[in-house]
């Protein structure tokens, strides 16, 4: 399109002016890079989430990037995100909060689609994928930051692509630009196969994504998805997997601090209220409680688990985000923060519990070993948030600061309308932890 002319809104001061100042800041460092396309392809959302659309982003733009020859980077399509950030300042989208934080959510997305031979325009499929993303973020307020990945489970254009999956970093050409509403950077989506997603999560994805910018189809130094690539980084290079992920995972642990998943827990120690109470579970007309001696088994065995973990745990992740903090009302990332929530002292209660049954989807239950050897060993916390309701689970090592469960007491609720944590250890079969509950949330410590 030729000109954005916004139809609808007013500020305080006036009429909407023709060129909104967000929406020109970014403009504005698209044009640094690509000033001979000063009006690229653009895919528009017909009506704008503002009147009311379905989709978050107003525009997408699609700019044709020659690469870098003298670095052998690859020609290739470029695509920006017009929307996660405040364009306007007038409330419509986004809450204004000033100059001085993030606009809107405080970044936009951009991604790089290797360009195909003989291939005149851009596939407009990156732009539906770019707005299922900008979905998440606004019906969840959970921000991403760099490193972050997302689990898509389908190839990303919905061919037979083994790229079915995303990690997100700095975008290697954007700057982040300051705008009257606030600061916006550019994170980009990077394609990943299966693999490459589970050594992320198993290590971290800065790591991963480390790996595949020494790679050159994997993505090279700019990290350009070629959804025809049907080989993994260690496919490229067995030695990757064993000399740079598993030793990274011993030496350094998992920064990957928690995930949205599919998590019930069920107290084992107490009678049901009713016969519809979810969190016990009975054989014959008797909830199922454990012996004296299954008991004192589960303490030894998290004892010695205890013991065995001899490091100080560590600081919570928020290495992207110490530049500038995000309004209240925005959620940071999951998987780069501690997920504790700060609740007045007169609202929280917490009790001990004899046991504890929990629940995961196959998924979720694959994450075991990393939160074992990844995070607890490193002597740090790892977290399931439910996506269903206000349920998290928390396994905790021992001297985790704020963690209520000790080793005397492994299983932990702490209740504040309906929230729990409880700390956590597993051996063999025997799962011991901490929980956290707070109205029908669970959070495992």
């Amino acid at each position: 399109m030729d000109e954005v002319r916004p139809n609808s809104g007013a500020q305080a001061h006036g009429l909407v002016p023709l060129f909104p100042p967000g929406l020109q800041a970014i403009y504005g460092e698209c044009r640094r890079l690509y000033p001979e396309q000063a009006n690229p392809l653009q895919v528009t959302a017909i009506v704008k989430y503002w009147l009311g659309g379905p989709d978050p982003l107003d525009y997408i733009s699609m700019y044709r990037s020659m690469g870098c020859p003298a670095q052998d980077i690859q020609e290739h399509w470029h695509y920006v995100s017009f929307g996660l950030s405040d364009l306007y300042g007038d409330n419509r989208v986004h809450e204004f909060t000033g100059a001085d934080g993030p606009s809107g959510f405080g970044f936009e997305l951009t991604f790089r689609l290797k360009r195909e031979m003989g291939e005149t325009a851009p596939p407009t499929w990156p732009a539906e994928l770019m707005q299922g993303l900008a979905r998440y973020v606004f019906q969840s307020e959970n921000t991403f930051c760099s490193g972050d990945h997302v689990s898509w489970h389908s190839p990303l254009d919905n061919s037979e692509s083994r790229i079915q999956h995303m990690l997100l970093t700095e975008d290697p050409q954007m700057q982040p630009v300051n705008t009257p509403f606030g600061t916006v950077s550019f994170l980009q989506i990077v394609g990943v196969c299966t693999e490459e997603l589970q050594a992320a999560q198993q290590w971290n994805g800065q790591g991963i994504l480390e790996l595949m910018r020494g790679v050159r189809v994997a993505g090279g130094p700019w990290l350009i998805t070629d959804m025809r690539r049907g080989e993994t980084i260690f496919d490229i290079d067995p030695h990757l997997q064993q000399e740079r992920v598993d030793q990274g995972i011993e030496t350094e642990g998992s920064n990957l601090s928690g995930v949205s998943a599919k998590c019930v827990w069920d107290d084992l120690s107490r009678p049901p209220e009713d016969e519809e109470d979810s969190r016990s579970i009975c054989i014959g007309s008797q909830p199922r409680r454990l012996s004296d001696k299954d008991t004192e088994q589960i303490r030894e065995t998290l004892r010695k688990g205890l013991e065995f973990n001899t490091k100080a745990a560590l600081p919570p992740i928020n290495n992207q985000r110490q530049s500038h903090e995000r309004p209240q009302s925005r959620k940071d990332s999951l998987e780069s923060e501690s997920s504790a929530a700060i609740v007045p002292h007169e609202l929280v209660r917490t009790r001990q519990l004899e046991s504890v049954h929990l629940k995961f989807n196959q998924e979720s239950g694959t994450l075991l070993p990393l939160c074992l050897r990844g995070r607890l060993l490193h002597g740090r916390h790892f977290t399931y948030k439910s996506i269903n309701g206000d349920t998290a689970i928390t396994f905790v090592s021992t001297g985790v600061e704020g963690a209520f469960a000790t080793e005397e007491h492994p299983y932990a609720a702490h209740v504040w309308f309906g929230f729990v944590q409880l700390p956590a250890c597993f051996t063999m079969s025997v799962l011991s932890l901490c929980i956290d509950k707070v109205t029908k949330g669970v959070q495992l410590a």
